[in-house]
């Protein structure tokens, strides 16, 4: 249990705290852990019995009923005059305070303070503790009650969790689990509550008999339940690998050298959890495709954060969608969260029309990515740079950014032997066609000036040809397709001009520089005689 949480806590018992409002989903773990602390010399001084009140049962003491104390007029009472020192937790007790579809019960509230004077004041020590997965307080005793918000379990919570269990299930074969291996199932479960925690950990097991890093997707599908039934953040299940990026090496290889940068082993070289990256440039160069593998390649949960899902109608209700998300993506973490397009989710910050809300959710994102602890890595990507603000761009918010230009020679030939391996492989759809470097060679020579998702849709309209006149492949008919397209280096020339005159200065480029050529049949064109982006190898 988090260490901080359990002293707090405690230092609220001393300090004679009349009303804690503890929220959690977790009754059982909550209730354990108050009984730990209040009968702990060390951490409360004087200890206390605990009772526990129910609408069913009324209050109970070491699982004895006590009569007539069911209704919560009663229950009062009996605090009022029990002469020992206790601990009361009130389970569900929100219920009188005003839950939707309820009127709040004025009686009960005014009978709680009532009493407040003598919890202060009684010879015996005594802490009311209202315990509920939600948070509803009537306004009359907002200055009263005392807030907490129960922290999920912690590492070491989570393996206690796991060495019982294979300890339990003795017949379960962990020979192919490595303590690493372990160490990352434990480290996936870090978001769900014990209970779901146990819940995967059971279904890995009883999958095959066995528990091996194999598993780790059974435990991300447990996580993935966690995320959905927030409605804001969607979790991406991707199946990309980094070779299915064509190019951007010096992105790749930056990001492989952070990959188990949260592991135990990781904590000996002192280093801070990677905060995040933006990745900027010219539009079908492979952003998005580079968030998604990047969640294969680290095997953290993808989250990707809708803004448009944030703001909703109700006055106020989107600074607290914003602070739901935020805090599911910690919950979960580690992980990664994905802002797809950030310049037009960000598009309304300047603007009254939405009474400042804009602004507002943006400082709420910004103090965020600067302050937060939790191992969240932010991954938002760009088409216009110019519409982001200049706070979200200083040295803080990002570890790196990154511009992502039109691929080179080189990489076109990877994304062709990237795409035409996915789509033809081994079928008798590929005819002649030889995928070798030959082959990508002379389709990245004929597309100067494409971008990835060109060259990727040139291949599929090639086999929609092939498809209809029902025969393979042909050269031709890629070469056709190639003719057929006029590309975004055209269409959009002044913006990528744009976008290259912005990154030559303030970012660092996703293309290694021995990757890095001079063009040849349009040298002379300015959308080709430079480069956007500082040309580092990192």
């Amino acid at each position: 249990m988090d260490n901080k949480f359990v002293s707090q806590l405690a230092r609220f018992f001393r300090a004679r705290f009349p009303y804690i409002y503890l929220t959690t989903f977790e009754e059982e773990r909550a209730i354990n852990l108050v009984k730990n602390i209040s009968s702990s010399e060390k951490l409360v001084k004087i200890p206390r019995n605990v009772y526990i009140w129910t609408q069913t049962n009324g209050f109970t003491l070491d699982d004895k009923i006590i009569e007539g104390t069911n209704t919560p007029d009663k229950a009062i009472d009996f605090i009022n005059n029990v002469e020992k020192h206790a601990v009361f937790i009130m389970c569900d007790f929100h219920v009188y305070f005003g839950i939707k579809g309820r009127q709040v019960d004025f009686n009960v509230v005014r009978h709680f303070r009532d009493i407040l004077g003598n919890l202060k004041t009684n010879k015996f020590r005594k802490n009311v503790i209202f315990l509920s997965s939600e948070l509803i307080i009537p306004d009359t005793m907002s200055k009263e009650i005392t807030v907490l918000d129960m922290p999920l379990p912690t590492l070491d919570d989570i393996k206690t969790k796991f060495t019982k269990m294979v300890k339990q299930n003795s017949q379960i074969d962990t020979s192919e689990l490595s303590q690493d291996d372990e160490e990352k199932l434990c480290k996936a479960a870090l978001g769900l509550t014990l209970q779901e925690a146990e819940n995967a950990f059971a279904l890995a097991m009883v999958n095959d008999g066995k528990i091996s890093i194999e598993d780790l997707d059974t435990i991300l599908s447990e996580k993935m339940q966690v995320i959905k039934k927030t409605g804001i953040l969607e979790f991406i299940n991707s199946e990309y690998k980094i070779e299915d990026i064509g190019g951007l090496e010096n992105l790749k290889a930056w990001l492989q050298k952070r990959n188990h940068s949260w592991s135990e082993s990781a904590k000996k070289y002192s280093l801070p959890s990677p905060k995040g990256v933006l990745i900027t440039g010219v539009p079908g160069c492979g952003k998005s495709l580079t968030a998604k593998a990047t969640s294969a390649i680290w095997q953290l949960p993808l989250l990707k954060l809708d803004f448009g899902k944030i703001f909703a109608g109700i006055v106020g209700s989107s600074e607290e969608n914003m602070r739901k998300a935020l805090k599911t993506a910690e919950a979960v973490a580690p992980s990664i969260l994905w802002v797809d397009e950030i310049e037009k989710s960000l598009s309304g910050i300047n603007s009254n029309g939405d009474s400042g809300t804009s602004s507002r959710i943006f400082g709420t994102f910004l103090n965020w990515m600067q302050d937060k602890k939790a191992p969240v890595f932010v991954i938002a990507t760009a088409n216009n740079i110019s519409g982001l603000p200049p706070e979200l761009l200083r040295k803080g918010r990002f570890d790196e950014i990154f511009f992502v230009d039109m691929p080179t020679q080189k990489e076109r030939e990877e994304i062709f032997r990237v795409h035409l391996g996915k789509r033809l492989g081994n079928s008798e759809v590929a005819g002649d066609i030889q995928i070798n470097d030959s082959l990508c060679k002379k389709l990245a020579l004929m597309t100067e000036g494409f971008v990835g998702a060109e060259i990727e849709q040139l291949i599929i309209d090639s086999l929609y040809e092939a498809f209809f006149n029902n025969r393979a492949l042909t050269f031709d008919d890629l070469t056709n397709s190639i003719k057929n397209v006029v590309p975004l280096s055209v269409t959009q020339k002044e913006q990528i001009l744009s976008l290259r005159s912005w990154a030559n200065v303030r970012a660092v480029t996703a293309t290694k520089k021995s990757d890095m050529e001079t063009y040849n049949s349009k040298a002379k064109d300015d959308i080709n005689a430079s480069r956007g982006g500082r040309a580092l190898d990192v």
